[in-house]
């Protein structure tokens, strides 16, 4: 099971009550919230995982919600509960950016199968966010010179072009791509190209 809880967001007393036993007895934790702003003032402490949300509520929908937390910059995966009539809504907040939509009335199986993909689906960002942070941390030790020198590599130019470009020998880039390498910590050309993508962001899927 992936780890993080279930953040359910529901006005409705009853519906909360029974997801929370439902969640419970799947060993899924569960917290509660009668409204979107209950959740919103609960940021940013809320603990990792995911939210379940009806797509319509009073005073805050759930597509109001989603558009709060994207202005906002929280990355939480979103599953709404949708009636029948709500599927248009619901389908906006896809666009959105919530990663699925369960119909009432659904099936225990498919709200569960839908919020275990949505735990996955954060854990997932989580380690990508954690591997991105370490490679900006390698990347901020590298002197000038070594990241000229990875610009060239990641621009796909041999040592010699390099180190014409740079006005230095290409036994100097080599010493540069060598110290480069041990400070990115990475076992190849490929895997240095694979961090420096990743930490412009091309490398999140």
């Amino acid at each position: 099971m992936a780890e993080g809880l279930v953040h359910v967001i529901d006005d409705d007393e009853a519906m909360r009550d029974s997801l929370a036993f439902l969640l419970d007895s799947e060993d899924i934790e569960s917290r509660l919230y009668d409204s979107a702003a209950a959740f919103l003032a609960a940021l940013p402490e809320v603990a990792p995982g995911c939210i379940l949300t009806d797509v319509r509520m009073p005073e805050m929908s759930g597509l109001d919600l989603m558009r709060r937390l994207k202005a906002a910059g929280v990355g939480l995966p979103v599953v709404v509960m949708t009636g029948h009539a709500d599927v248009p809504l619901a389908i906006e907040a896809m666009k959105l950016g919530v990663v699925d939509f369960i119909e009432k009335p659904f099936a225990d199986d498919a709200l569960l199968s839908a919020l275990r993909e949505a735990l996955e689906h954060g854990s997932a960002r989580r380690q990508r966010e954690g591997e991105r942070a370490a490679v900006a941390a390698r990347l901020a030790s590298l002197s000038g010179r070594e990241a000229d020198v990875l610009k060239g590599l990641v621009a796909g130019r041999p040592n010699k072009v390099i180190a014409f470009d740079l006005g230095i020998s290409p036994r100097t880039v080599e010493i540069y791509r060598a110290n480069l390498m041990t400070k990115m910590q990475a076992s190849s050309l490929s895997d240095l190209v694979r961090m420096s993508l990743l930490a412009e962001g091309d490398g999140a899927q």
